[in-house]
Protein backbone atom coordinates (compact mmCIF):
# COMPACT_ATOMS: atom_id res chain seq x y z
CA UNK A 1 0.00 0.00 0.00
CA UNK A 2 1.19 3.51 -0.84
CA UNK A 3 0.64 5.05 2.61
CA UNK A 4 1.14 8.63 1.48
CA UNK A 5 -1.41 8.30 -1.32
CA UNK A 6 -3.86 6.50 0.97
CA UNK A 7 -3.67 9.10 3.74
CA UNK A 8 -4.02 11.95 1.26
CA UNK A 9 -7.17 10.30 -0.10
CA UNK A 10 -8.50 9.93 3.46
CA UNK A 11 -7.73 13.59 4.19
CA UNK A 12 -9.28 14.81 0.95
CA UNK A 13 -12.46 12.84 1.61
CA UNK A 14 -12.64 14.14 5.20
CA UNK A 15 -12.32 17.75 4.06
CA UNK A 16 -15.15 17.25 1.56
CA UNK A 17 -17.33 15.57 4.19
CA UNK A 18 -16.64 18.35 6.70
CA UNK A 19 -18.55 20.79 4.52
CA UNK A 20 -21.62 18.55 4.74
CA UNK A 21 -21.54 17.72 8.43
CA UNK A 22 -20.80 21.33 9.40
CA UNK A 23 -24.25 22.40 8.24
CA UNK A 24 -26.17 19.23 9.12
CA UNK A 25 -29.21 19.87 11.37
CA UNK A 26 -29.17 18.49 14.92
CA UNK A 27 -31.86 15.95 14.11
CA UNK A 28 -29.76 14.48 11.29
CA UNK A 29 -26.68 14.19 13.51
CA UNK A 30 -28.74 12.62 16.31
CA UNK A 31 -30.30 10.21 13.81
CA UNK A 32 -26.81 9.10 12.80
CA UNK A 33 -25.77 8.64 16.44
CA UNK A 34 -28.90 6.58 17.21
CA UNK A 35 -28.26 4.40 14.17
CA UNK A 36 -24.63 3.91 15.16
CA UNK A 37 -25.77 2.81 18.64
CA UNK A 38 -28.26 0.33 17.15
CA UNK A 39 -25.64 -1.17 14.83
CA UNK A 40 -23.04 -1.39 17.63
CA UNK A 41 -25.51 -3.14 19.93
CA UNK A 42 -26.58 -5.49 17.15
CA UNK A 43 -22.97 -6.33 16.28
CA UNK A 44 -21.96 -6.93 19.90
CA UNK A 45 -20.86 -10.54 19.30
CA UNK A 46 -18.81 -9.62 16.25
CA UNK A 47 -17.14 -6.74 18.10
CA UNK A 48 -16.29 -8.93 21.10
CA UNK A 49 -14.94 -11.67 18.81
CA UNK A 50 -12.72 -9.15 17.02
CA UNK A 51 -11.57 -7.79 20.36
CA UNK A 52 -10.73 -11.29 21.57
CA UNK A 53 -8.49 -11.73 18.52
CA UNK A 54 -6.73 -8.48 19.41
CA UNK A 55 -6.35 -9.59 23.04
CA UNK A 56 -4.93 -12.97 22.05
CA UNK A 57 -2.36 -11.31 19.82
CA UNK A 58 -1.47 -8.77 22.53
CA UNK A 59 -0.87 -11.53 25.06
CA UNK A 60 1.26 -13.51 22.61
CA UNK A 61 3.35 -10.37 22.12
CA UNK A 62 3.60 -10.00 25.92
CA UNK A 63 2.29 -6.45 25.87
CA UNK A 64 2.10 -4.45 29.09
CA UNK A 65 -0.77 -5.41 31.42
CA UNK A 66 -2.01 -1.79 31.59
CA UNK A 67 -2.23 -1.68 27.79
CA UNK A 68 -4.13 -4.98 27.72
CA UNK A 69 -6.55 -3.63 30.33
CA UNK A 70 -7.27 -0.62 28.12
CA UNK A 71 -7.62 -2.86 25.08
CA UNK A 72 -10.17 -5.27 26.53
CA UNK A 73 -13.86 -4.95 25.71
CA UNK A 74 -16.69 -6.75 27.47
CA UNK A 75 -20.46 -6.34 27.67
CA UNK A 76 -20.12 -3.76 30.45
CA UNK A 77 -17.74 -1.63 28.43
CA UNK A 78 -19.91 -1.86 25.34
CA UNK A 79 -22.87 -0.82 27.47
CA UNK A 80 -20.80 2.19 28.60
CA UNK A 81 -20.10 3.06 24.96
CA UNK A 82 -23.83 2.92 24.21
CA UNK A 83 -24.57 5.07 27.25
CA UNK A 84 -21.97 7.55 26.04
CA UNK A 85 -23.76 7.74 22.69
CA UNK A 86 -27.06 8.34 24.47
CA UNK A 87 -25.53 11.14 26.52
CA UNK A 88 -24.10 12.83 23.44
CA UNK A 89 -27.48 12.61 21.71
CA UNK A 90 -29.09 14.29 24.73
CA UNK A 91 -26.57 17.15 24.77
CA UNK A 92 -27.53 20.49 23.32
CA UNK A 93 -26.01 21.07 19.90
CA UNK A 94 -23.44 23.87 20.29
CA UNK A 95 -23.22 24.67 16.60
CA UNK A 96 -24.77 27.98 15.62
CA UNK A 97 -25.17 29.21 19.21
CA UNK A 98 -24.74 33.00 19.25
CA UNK A 99 -23.15 34.97 22.06
CA UNK A 100 -24.11 38.65 21.87
CA UNK A 101 -21.31 41.12 22.53
CA UNK A 102 -23.39 44.25 22.00
CA UNK A 103 -23.50 47.48 20.02
CA UNK A 104 -20.27 49.37 19.43
CA UNK A 105 -19.85 53.19 19.19
CA UNK A 106 -19.72 52.85 15.40
CA UNK A 107 -23.20 51.34 15.43
CA UNK A 108 -22.19 47.81 14.43
CA UNK A 109 -23.66 44.92 16.42
CA UNK A 110 -21.16 42.23 17.48
CA UNK A 111 -21.79 38.57 18.23
CA UNK A 112 -19.80 35.35 18.30
CA UNK A 113 -21.12 32.14 16.72
CA UNK A 114 -19.95 28.68 17.69
CA UNK A 115 -18.81 26.66 14.68
CA UNK A 116 -17.07 23.31 14.02
CA UNK A 117 -13.29 23.09 13.92
CA UNK A 118 -13.47 21.21 10.60
CA UNK A 119 -11.44 17.98 10.36
CA UNK A 120 -10.12 16.39 13.55
CA UNK A 121 -7.45 13.68 13.51
CA UNK A 122 -7.38 11.41 16.55
CA UNK A 123 -4.45 9.06 17.20
CA UNK A 124 -4.85 6.61 20.06
CA UNK A 125 -3.53 3.41 21.54
CA UNK A 126 -5.32 0.37 22.91
CA UNK A 127 -8.74 1.72 23.86
CA UNK A 128 -11.23 0.69 21.15
CA UNK A 129 -13.97 2.56 23.05
CA UNK A 130 -12.23 5.76 21.90
CA UNK A 131 -13.43 4.94 18.39
CA UNK A 132 -17.03 5.47 19.48
CA UNK A 133 -16.27 8.31 21.91
CA UNK A 134 -14.34 10.29 19.32
CA UNK A 135 -16.75 9.58 16.48
CA UNK A 136 -19.82 10.62 18.47
CA UNK A 137 -18.40 13.88 19.79
CA UNK A 138 -16.85 14.92 16.50
CA UNK A 139 -20.09 14.19 14.66
CA UNK A 140 -22.31 16.06 17.14
CA UNK A 141 -19.92 19.03 17.02
CA UNK A 142 -20.19 19.12 13.23
CA UNK A 143 -16.68 17.87 12.48
CA UNK A 144 -15.38 15.20 10.17
CA UNK A 145 -12.80 12.98 11.84
CA UNK A 146 -9.99 10.61 10.95
CA UNK A 147 -9.40 7.94 13.59
CA UNK A 148 -6.11 6.06 13.76
CA UNK A 149 -6.10 3.44 16.51
CA UNK A 150 -3.11 1.36 17.51
CA UNK A 151 -2.09 -1.79 15.68
CA UNK A 152 -2.95 -3.80 18.80
CA UNK A 153 -6.66 -2.88 18.45
CA UNK A 154 -7.06 -2.89 14.68
CA UNK A 155 -9.61 -5.71 14.46
CA UNK A 156 -11.75 -4.22 17.25
CA UNK A 157 -11.68 -0.81 15.59
CA UNK A 158 -12.58 -2.16 12.17
CA UNK A 159 -15.54 -4.06 13.65
CA UNK A 160 -16.76 -0.87 15.32
CA UNK A 161 -16.11 1.14 12.14
CA UNK A 162 -18.46 -1.10 10.18
CA UNK A 163 -21.35 -0.06 12.44
CA UNK A 164 -20.37 3.61 12.22
CA UNK A 165 -20.49 3.51 8.42
CA UNK A 166 -23.97 1.96 8.48
CA UNK A 167 -25.18 4.57 10.95
CA UNK A 168 -23.92 7.42 8.77
CA UNK A 169 -25.57 5.93 5.70
CA UNK A 170 -28.88 5.59 7.54
CA UNK A 171 -28.82 9.34 8.28
CA UNK A 172 -27.82 10.28 4.74
CA UNK A 173 -24.38 11.54 5.74
CA UNK A 174 -21.15 10.82 3.83
CA UNK A 175 -19.22 7.76 4.98
CA UNK A 176 -16.10 9.93 5.03
CA UNK A 177 -17.57 11.94 7.90
CA UNK A 178 -15.93 9.38 10.20
CA UNK A 179 -13.04 7.36 8.80
CA UNK A 180 -11.09 4.71 10.68
CA UNK A 181 -7.63 4.24 9.17
CA UNK A 182 -7.40 0.63 8.02
CA UNK A 183 -3.65 0.08 8.17
CA UNK A 184 -1.44 -0.54 11.22
CA UNK A 185 1.55 0.95 9.39
CA UNK A 186 3.16 3.62 11.62
CA UNK A 187 3.83 5.70 8.52
CA UNK A 188 0.10 6.52 8.50
CA UNK A 189 0.59 8.53 11.68
CA UNK A 190 3.50 10.46 10.20
CA UNK A 191 1.36 11.38 7.21
CA UNK A 192 -1.73 12.29 9.25
CA UNK A 193 0.06 14.75 11.53
CA UNK A 194 1.46 16.68 8.56
CA UNK A 195 -1.74 16.92 6.45
CA UNK A 196 -2.13 20.66 7.02
CA UNK A 197 -4.18 20.99 3.82
CA UNK A 198 -6.89 18.67 5.12
CA UNK A 199 -6.64 18.36 8.93
CA UNK A 200 -7.29 21.22 11.38
CA UNK A 201 -6.27 19.68 14.71
CA UNK A 202 -4.70 16.46 16.03
CA UNK A 203 -5.69 14.88 19.36
CA UNK A 204 -3.40 12.08 20.56
CA UNK A 205 -4.44 9.62 23.26
CA UNK A 206 -1.94 7.10 24.50
CA UNK A 207 1.40 6.68 26.19
CA UNK A 208 3.86 9.46 26.84
CA UNK A 209 6.16 8.25 24.06
CA UNK A 210 3.41 8.48 21.44
CA UNK A 211 2.35 11.95 22.52
CA UNK A 212 5.91 13.27 22.71
CA UNK A 213 6.55 12.01 19.19
CA UNK A 214 3.40 13.60 17.81
CA UNK A 215 4.05 16.88 19.59
CA UNK A 216 7.60 16.99 18.17
CA UNK A 217 6.74 16.01 14.60
CA UNK A 218 3.26 17.40 13.97
CA UNK A 219 2.71 20.32 11.64
CA UNK A 220 -1.00 20.28 12.47
CA UNK A 221 -1.92 21.90 15.86
CA UNK A 222 -2.15 19.40 18.74
CA UNK A 223 -4.45 19.18 21.81
CA UNK A 224 -2.81 16.86 24.33
CA UNK A 225 -1.66 15.77 27.75
CA UNK A 226 1.65 13.98 28.18
CA UNK A 227 0.93 12.01 31.36
CA UNK A 228 -1.24 11.85 34.45
CA UNK A 229 0.82 12.07 37.63
CA UNK A 230 -2.26 12.75 39.77
CA UNK A 231 -2.01 13.56 43.49
CA UNK A 232 -4.23 13.40 46.53
CA UNK A 233 -3.18 15.55 49.50
CA UNK A 234 -4.65 14.43 52.82
CA UNK A 235 -4.78 17.50 55.01
CA UNK A 236 -4.26 17.49 58.78
CA UNK A 237 -7.94 18.40 59.14
CA UNK A 238 -9.25 15.55 56.96
CA UNK A 239 -11.78 12.92 57.96
CA UNK A 240 -9.62 9.80 58.14
CA UNK A 241 -12.24 7.30 56.97
CA UNK A 242 -13.09 9.49 53.99
CA UNK A 243 -9.41 10.01 53.19
CA UNK A 244 -8.66 6.28 53.16
CA UNK A 245 -11.70 5.47 51.04
CA UNK A 246 -10.86 8.17 48.49
CA UNK A 247 -7.21 7.15 48.27
CA UNK A 248 -8.07 3.46 47.79
CA UNK A 249 -10.56 4.30 45.05
CA UNK A 250 -8.26 6.75 43.28
CA UNK A 251 -5.41 4.22 43.21
CA UNK A 252 -7.03 0.80 42.82
CA UNK A 253 -10.28 1.36 40.88
CA UNK A 254 -8.30 1.03 37.63
CA UNK A 255 -4.55 1.18 37.34
CA UNK A 256 -3.96 1.83 33.65
CA UNK A 257 -5.79 5.15 33.35
CA UNK A 258 -4.52 8.71 33.33
CA UNK A 259 -6.73 9.87 36.23
CA UNK A 260 -5.56 7.24 38.72
CA UNK A 261 -3.70 8.59 41.75
CA UNK A 262 0.04 8.03 41.40
CA UNK A 263 1.31 10.16 44.31
CA UNK A 264 -0.11 10.59 47.81
CA UNK A 265 0.83 13.51 50.07
CA UNK A 266 -0.06 13.39 53.77
CA UNK A 267 0.03 16.19 56.35
CA UNK A 268 2.64 15.69 59.06
CA UNK A 269 0.17 15.93 61.96
CA UNK A 270 -2.26 13.30 60.66
CA UNK A 271 0.38 10.96 59.19
CA UNK A 272 1.14 8.92 62.37
CA UNK A 273 -2.53 7.97 62.73
CA UNK A 274 -3.46 7.64 59.08
CA UNK A 275 -0.52 6.06 57.29
CA UNK A 276 -0.39 2.71 59.16
CA UNK A 277 -4.09 2.13 58.34
CA UNK A 278 -3.80 3.40 54.79
CA UNK A 279 -0.64 1.39 54.24
CA UNK A 280 -2.33 -1.83 55.36
CA UNK A 281 -5.28 -1.11 53.04
CA UNK A 282 -3.01 -0.46 50.04
CA UNK A 283 -0.88 -3.51 50.74
CA UNK A 284 -4.04 -5.63 50.93
CA UNK A 285 -4.67 -4.55 47.31
CA UNK A 286 -1.06 -5.60 46.53
CA UNK A 287 -0.03 -2.02 45.81
CA UNK A 288 3.73 -1.50 46.09
CA UNK A 289 4.45 1.55 48.26
CA UNK A 290 7.45 3.83 47.75
CA UNK A 291 7.80 6.48 50.41
CA UNK A 292 9.90 9.16 52.03
CA UNK A 293 11.79 8.34 55.24
CA UNK A 294 8.81 9.27 57.44
CA UNK A 295 6.48 7.11 55.36
CA UNK A 296 8.80 4.11 55.57
CA UNK A 297 8.96 4.50 59.36
CA UNK A 298 5.14 4.46 59.57
CA UNK A 299 4.31 1.76 57.01
CA UNK A 300 5.89 -1.66 57.36
CA UNK A 301 6.77 -2.94 53.90
CA UNK A 302 7.13 0.46 52.23
CA UNK A 303 10.26 0.90 50.11
CA UNK A 304 12.39 4.04 49.97
CA UNK A 305 11.31 6.36 47.15
CA UNK A 306 13.79 7.89 44.72
CA UNK A 307 13.62 11.39 43.28
CA UNK A 308 12.16 10.03 40.03
CA UNK A 309 9.23 8.43 41.89
CA UNK A 310 7.74 11.85 42.62
CA UNK A 311 7.23 12.54 38.91
CA UNK A 312 6.39 9.04 37.65
CA UNK A 313 3.08 7.94 36.15
CA UNK A 314 3.14 4.25 37.06
CA UNK A 315 -0.06 3.06 35.34
CA UNK A 316 0.13 0.08 37.65
CA UNK A 317 -0.10 -1.02 41.32
CA UNK A 318 2.66 1.28 42.59
CA UNK A 319 2.16 4.41 44.71
CA UNK A 320 4.59 7.05 45.93
CA UNK A 321 3.85 8.57 49.36
CA UNK A 322 5.37 11.66 50.96
CA UNK A 323 4.72 13.25 54.34
CA UNK A 324 4.69 17.04 53.97
CA UNK A 325 4.86 19.73 56.64
CA UNK A 326 1.76 21.63 55.62
CA UNK A 327 -0.58 22.69 52.81
CA UNK A 328 1.97 25.10 51.34
CA UNK A 329 4.50 22.26 51.02
CA UNK A 330 1.88 20.03 49.39
CA UNK A 331 1.00 22.69 46.81
CA UNK A 332 4.67 23.34 46.06
CA UNK A 333 5.29 19.59 45.59
CA UNK A 334 2.32 19.19 43.23
CA UNK A 335 3.23 22.21 41.12
CA UNK A 336 6.84 20.97 40.88
CA UNK A 337 6.32 17.27 40.17
CA UNK A 338 2.74 17.00 38.90
CA UNK A 339 1.60 16.84 35.29
CA UNK A 340 -1.19 19.45 35.64
CA UNK A 341 -3.79 16.78 35.01
CA UNK A 342 -5.85 16.18 38.19
CA UNK A 343 -5.05 16.82 41.84
CA UNK A 344 -7.24 16.57 44.94
CA UNK A 345 -7.33 17.65 48.57
CA UNK A 346 -9.12 15.85 51.39
CA UNK A 347 -9.99 18.29 54.18
CA UNK A 348 -12.83 19.45 56.42
CA UNK A 349 -11.46 23.00 56.38
CA UNK A 350 -13.16 25.12 53.66
CA UNK A 351 -10.47 27.80 53.80
CA UNK A 352 -7.72 25.27 53.13
CA UNK A 353 -9.78 23.69 50.38
CA UNK A 354 -10.13 27.06 48.61
CA UNK A 355 -6.43 27.77 49.08
CA UNK A 356 -5.65 24.47 47.33
CA UNK A 357 -8.13 25.19 44.51
CA UNK A 358 -6.66 28.64 43.95
CA UNK A 359 -2.99 27.65 43.86
CA UNK A 360 -2.77 24.17 42.31
CA UNK A 361 -2.16 24.68 38.58
CA UNK A 362 -4.00 21.67 37.13
CA UNK A 363 -6.75 21.17 34.59
CA UNK A 364 -8.97 19.55 37.25
CA UNK A 365 -8.72 20.34 40.97
CA UNK A 366 -10.91 18.39 43.39
CA UNK A 367 -12.04 18.74 46.99
CA UNK A 368 -13.02 15.57 48.88
CA UNK A 369 -13.48 13.51 45.71
CA UNK A 370 -11.53 10.78 43.93
CA UNK A 371 -9.31 11.78 41.02
CA UNK A 372 -11.11 9.08 39.02
CA UNK A 373 -13.91 11.59 38.43
CA UNK A 374 -11.70 13.55 36.00
CA UNK A 375 -13.53 12.18 33.02
CA UNK A 376 -15.85 13.61 30.39
CA UNK A 377 -18.52 11.00 31.12
CA UNK A 378 -18.49 11.84 34.84
CA UNK A 379 -18.49 15.57 34.08
CA UNK A 380 -21.69 15.19 32.06
CA UNK A 381 -20.00 15.84 28.72
CA UNK A 382 -21.13 12.51 27.32
CA UNK A 383 -18.09 10.76 25.95
CA UNK A 384 -14.80 12.65 26.00
CA UNK A 385 -12.32 13.06 23.20
CA UNK A 386 -9.42 13.23 25.64
CA UNK A 387 -8.00 15.33 28.45
CA UNK A 388 -5.92 18.41 27.74
CA UNK A 389 -3.35 19.90 30.09
CA UNK A 390 -2.66 22.71 27.63
CA UNK A 391 -3.95 26.19 28.43
CA UNK A 392 -4.92 27.30 24.94
CA UNK A 393 -8.32 26.48 23.41
CA UNK A 394 -9.31 23.49 25.58
CA UNK A 395 -8.31 22.36 29.08
CA UNK A 396 -9.35 19.31 31.08
CA UNK A 397 -11.80 16.77 29.62
CA UNK A 398 -12.53 17.80 26.04
CA UNK A 399 -16.17 17.38 25.10
CA UNK A 400 -18.42 19.03 22.54
CA UNK A 401 -17.43 22.61 23.21
CA UNK A 402 -13.74 21.73 23.03
CA UNK A 403 -14.33 20.50 19.48
CA UNK A 404 -15.68 23.83 18.34
CA UNK A 405 -14.38 27.34 17.93
CA UNK A 406 -16.05 30.71 17.48
CA UNK A 407 -16.20 33.24 14.70
CA UNK A 408 -17.11 36.89 14.96
CA UNK A 409 -20.37 37.96 13.37
CA UNK A 410 -20.88 41.66 12.64
CA UNK A 411 -24.26 43.21 11.77
CA UNK A 412 -24.48 46.71 10.42
CA UNK A 413 -26.79 48.99 8.52
CA UNK A 414 -24.38 50.74 6.21
CA UNK A 415 -21.57 51.78 8.58
CA UNK A 416 -18.23 52.75 7.03
CA UNK A 417 -14.92 53.02 8.85
CA UNK A 418 -13.85 56.61 9.56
Amino acid sequence: MDIQAYMHSVGRAARAASGVIATAPSEVKNHALKSIAEHLDGARRAVLAANQSDLNRARRQDLDSALIDRLELNDQRIDAMLEGLSQVIALDDPIGVMTKIGKQPSGIQLSKMRVPIGVVGIIYESRPNVTIDAASLCLKAGNACILRGGSESIQSNQAIAAGIELGLEAAGLPRATIQVVNTPDRAAVSELITLTEFVDVIIPRGGKGLIERINAEARVPVIKHLDGNCHIYIDDEADMDMAIALAINAKTHRYGVCNAMESLLVGAKIAPQLLPQLGDAMLSHEVQLRGCDKTCNLIEGAQAATESDWSTEYLGPILSIKVVDDLSAAIAHINQYGSRHTDAIVTDNPRRAQWFVNEVDSSSVMVNASTRFADGFEYGLGAEIGISTDKIHARGPVGLEGLTCQKWVVYGDGQVRK
